[in-house]
């Protein structure tokens, strides 16, 4: 079914350990991914083969856990697949390679005191997350399906089991080159940055510095990611450098969210105590995570520590300029603007402040300011607001029209997002074996620019009390 390579087997031993999944005897499938499943070039009709594929011991000789460590929350910590088993690296037809991973796959000999297990519930909330962030054009790890255990995982209380068939272009993340900086040899790192620039990036490797152009590249693709999770509302939740990927990929959906009423200090985490991976604050997360990347990779960057200090912390000090011009550029493409000059900046910022005045919905803000505000009187009779929407019209027809400017708004602003209260009842309901919720929400989020007929129950945010006790959680 699946067409294996195992490259990453290449590396020295420190880096991954040698593991077999789990064997469910009992399994089901809850739901498979036709779209994905013709993407790879896998045979739909023989998806149910997915159960023995992937969960049959016999199939996985060469089937590993991947070591890595991580800065979690600021703190440093020796880390790996405690849950999580590549079960090789598919080829498709036009030659390109995605890991296979089962997130849930059992134990590991990084699972410390876990049982490697995950639950069915929170498998979901991933595949339902990663899917949706998919079609809102956003760089993400795919769900191929969801396998249920039928056993039953003791957590705060029991859940049903699940194993989420994960699909990524690699799971190679800050934190692994931060495991070969703190515990490996220079040769380790060696290795692991030659794999990484020869499989993701092989345009840099005959570069003068290939470890440098790899810092650059990579701080490029980060912030391009973390831009669109602005640009749509999402919030990680875990921001740490173990869940930060070289190839520019969302992935590891633990307490993630979408904002509903904009504050730039939400957070929904239970374990994010101090807002430090707050919607607002995911900028200079990332810096500080790229930044622990630069100093992971600063032997190899240079032989003189002294000068590898430098060069990498000229790459750092542009970011600061690049996610300006790249934040600001996709802010004004959402109010219908292309033209990326510093001097509209102040536009975007007042209408942030207008929003949190206001309490205005971050998505349906940006629907209605496409249908001329036509809906929310709240909006319509405020001063402050009315002065910005006359600065706003005559900026846009300054550099274009308005009817221009609305199908660049449409392009960059979704109708439809995973809202947090019906991401939960659609796991509700699934898990107690309606599915009914679940389909109709990835169906709507299959589409999320287009307004659909019929599901403006998809478009309406929780009431405000929900939301502001509405908590998600590491759980797995």
């Amino acid at each position: 079914m699946f067409n294996f390579d195992y490259s990453f087997l290449s590396l020295p031993k420190k880096f991954y350990s040698l593991t077999k999944p789990s064997l469910y005897k009992n399994s089901d499938m809850f739901i498979s991914n036709d779209a994905l499943f013709n993407e790879l070039n896998l045979p739909i009709n023989r998806k149910d083969e997915l159960l023995n594929e992937v969960l049959s011991k016999k199939n996985h000789k060469q089937s590993y856990a991947q070591a890595y460590s991580g800065h979690q929350f600021g703190y440093f910590t020796k880390l790996g697949d405690g849950r999580a088993i590549i079960i090789g690296e598919h080829i498709t037809s036009n030659k390109q390679r995605f890991d296979i991973q089962l997130k849930g796959g059992g134990r590991t000999i990084y699972s410390r005191n876990g049982d490697g297990k995950a639950t069915l519930s929170s498998m979901l909330r991933e595949y339902i997350i990663s899917e949706a962030m998919h079609y809102l054009n956003i760089p993400t790890s795919r769900s191929l399906a969801i396998i249920k255990t039928n056993e039953q995982i003791f957590r705060e209380n029991i859940h049903e089991g699940g194993v989420l068939v994960r699909v990524m272009k690699s799971h190679i993340r800050v934190g692994t080159f931060e495991n070969a900086y703190y515990y490996g040899s220079i040769n380790d790192l060696k290795a692991l940055t030659k794999y990484t620039i020869n499989r993701l990036f092989p345009e840099i490797k005959n570069n003068e510095n290939p470890p440098l152009d790899l810092l650059n590249k990579v701080m490029n693709k980060q912030i391009d990611l973390v831009v669109n999770w602005m640009r749509v509302g999402f919030i990680h939740g875990v921001m740490n450098t173990d869940n930060t990927s070289l190839t520019g990929h969302s992935f590891d959906y633990g307490p993630c969210a979408f904002i509903n009423i904009y504050n730039p200090y939400q957070t929904y985490s239970s374990i994010d105590h101090n807002n430090r991976y707050a919607f607002g604050n995911q900028k200079n997360i990332l810096k500080w995570n790229l930044s622990r990347f630069a100093e992971s990779l600063l032997p190899v960057i240079h032989e003189n520590k002294e000068k590898a200090i430098k060069l990498a912390q000229n790459s750092i000090d542009k970011f600061s300029n690049i996610w300006e011009k790249k934040y600001y550029g996709m802010m004004l493409k959402k109010i219908g603007i292309g033209n990326n000059h510093k001097a509209l900046f102040p536009l975007v910022d007042e209408l942030l402040e207008n929003m949190i005045k206001m309490n205005l919905d971050y998505t349906n803000t940006f629907t209605e300011l496409n249908n001329d505000i036509t809906k929310d009187k709240k909006i319509t009779n405020n001063l402050d607001f009315i002065q910005w929407h006359k600065k706003w019209k005559k900026n846009i027809n300054k550099f274009s029209s308005i009817n221009e400017g609305k199908n660049l708004m449409r392009k960059n602003n979704p109708i439809f997002i995973p809202r947090n209260n019906l991401v939960e009842e659609a796991i509700e309901k699934a898990v107690d074996g309606n599915q009914n919720i679940l389909q109709k929400l990835l169906q709507v989020t299959s589409n999320p620019y287009k307004y659909q007929n019929d599901m403006d129950e998809f478009m309406k945010p929780p009431e405000k009390h929900v939301d502001e006790c509405y908590q998600t959680y590491c759980g797995t």
